[in-house]
């Protein structure tokens, strides 16, 4: 449903994209997360049409964003996270306007805009000026006006930005029940909310993608602690050198013990093969186990301060 290649944006001397490119297939929910000024907005803007790329292409089911756009359009359903909602008219006038203008034919409108207001629980609302509702109101009028025209991809930039938690938690759900019948991305910076609401988590950081995983194969991560009795000299030296091991890091630990984080790439075997190297070398190994990926802890580590620069 959702391509993009190669997708480069320059804002003068910023880059605010670098070679991004993903696929998106049809019925999944994706979480676009990173620090604010990392690219989410500008990579939103690009998949929605708003924003030619310096370089790169994405296509929407099968169309080109730039030379056919509004083909690629009509398959969007966009959430800014600033909605421009005309604050002095009323919640059903605005949802009506909003039909005709998605050129939803007459004999249908009134079938969409049920199905949007009670997908929305905006019954209550309808005779009310949006300038009177909550902010979780106007939210959830956003979302309605997105989903008017039944797209098959909705996209929502911090679609939970300014809410109060039990806000927070209806609009979760109702992102979740979106999830079941169509393709959504959900950009934000709040990671609780990828763990809430997604099915696969894209990271940008500065303009460059980090992590592109199901959440389910994020948790379960590619790292292994291992721990070994005293202080050992050249542990880090001797596991660096096995098959599947990308990395090593130190971790502090305290005198008894000596400590090291492996990033590897998942290969059967290594937990065994460890185990073998633990032998041969005499150590006495008190923890071995995979370690579970932590979205904050590589969010913190991923930071850098000219991430600020852009949105």
């Amino acid at each position: 449903m959702i391509r993009a290649e190669n997708l480069v944006q320059d804002y003068g001397a910023v880059r605010a994209l670098a070679d991004v490119s993903f696929h998106i297939p049809r019925g999944q929910v994706v979480g676009l997360v990173g620090p604010n000024g990392a690219g989410k907005t500008t990579a939103m803007k690009i998949l929605t049409g708003y924003l030619a790329p310096t370089s790169g292409r994405a296509h929407i089911a099968g169309h080109d964003v730039c030379a056919q756009r509004l083909a690629a359009q009509r398959h969007i359903g966009y959430l800014p996270e600033n909605a421009p909602i005309y604050k002095d008219m009323l919640v059903q006038d605005y949802l009506t306007w909003m039909a005709k203008l998605r050129e939803i034919p007459a004999t249908e409108r009134m079938g969409r805009l049920s199905t949007v207001v009670w997908a929305c629980g905006l019954e209550d609302a309808l005779t009310k000026p949006v300038g009177h509702l909550s902010k979780g109101f106007r939210q959830r009028t956003g979302l309605a006006q997105a989903m008017l025209h039944d797209p098959d991809i909705l996209i929502l930039d911090e679609p939970t930005s300014g809410l109060d938690p039990n806000q927070i938690l209806d609009i979760r759900e109702m992102i979740r029940g979106l999830g079941e019948e169509k393709t959504v991305i959900l950009s934000t910076h709040i990671l609780s909310e990828v763990e809430a609401t997604c099915d696969r988590v894209l990271m940008v950081v500065a303009g460059q993608l980090h992590v592109d995983e199901t959440l389910e194969s994020f948790r379960r991560g590619h790292g292994i602690l291992l721990r070994v009795l005293g202080q050992m000299e050249g542990v880090a030296d001797a596991v660096q050198g096995l098959d599947g091991v990308n990395a090593v890091d130190a971790v502090e630990d305290d005198a008894d013990s000596t400590s090291v984080r492996l990033h590897t790439d998942a290969r059967p075997g290594l937990l065994t093969e460890l185990g073998n190297l633990a032998r041969d070398k005499g150590w006495t190994v008190t923890e071995l186990t995979r370690v579970h990926h932590d979205l904050e802890d590589i969010f913190k580590k991923l930071k850098t301060p000219s991430q600020e620069l852009v949105t």
